[in-house]
């Protein structure tokens, strides 16, 4: 039923985000990038749980989350979509905050190893520019 790639999420067990948090924030990004476009179907609860190998209420709630906050939209009979108000973001501030809390982690981390900012700056410049 769903023609979304099995890798569409992702979690970081060891992560400190709960995994509900994990797979919100991944929703907004994947919206916010244009990765998922309105009108997009999600895969169901029970295809994420298994794909995941989560508790399908960890994933029901996040799907509640993100459809409260209008990001998604529950069409009966097909399950959930990308809520049709929502756009690619070209608002940078917006894309930013995203990766916000990714960025936070890896300031921490770069802080335990008692690493240099300036040579960590200069990984994080070089990973930039790789090919994806």
């Amino acid at each position: 039923m769903s023609s979304h790639t099995p890798q569409l999420f992702s979690i970081v067990p060891g992560s400190s985000a709960p995994i509900y948090r994990q797979l919100v924030d991944q929703v907004r990004r994947l919206v916010v990038g244009g990765q998922l476009a309105p009108g997009d179907a999600l895969p169901s609860v029970r295809e994420v749980a298994l794909q995941l190998a989560v508790n399908p209420m960890t994933v029901s709630k996040a799907y509640g989350l993100l459809e409260l906050e209008g990001v998604l939209e529950r069409r009966r009979g097909v399950g959930m979509l990308v809520a049709s108000g929502q756009r690619s973001a070209s608002d940078a501030g917006e894309r930013l905050a995203l990766l916000r809390p990714t960025l936070e982690r890896a300031a921490r981390e770069a802080r335990e190893l008692e690493l240099d900012p300036g040579t960590v700056l200069s990984l994080f410049k070089d990973i930039l520019k790789e090919s994806p």
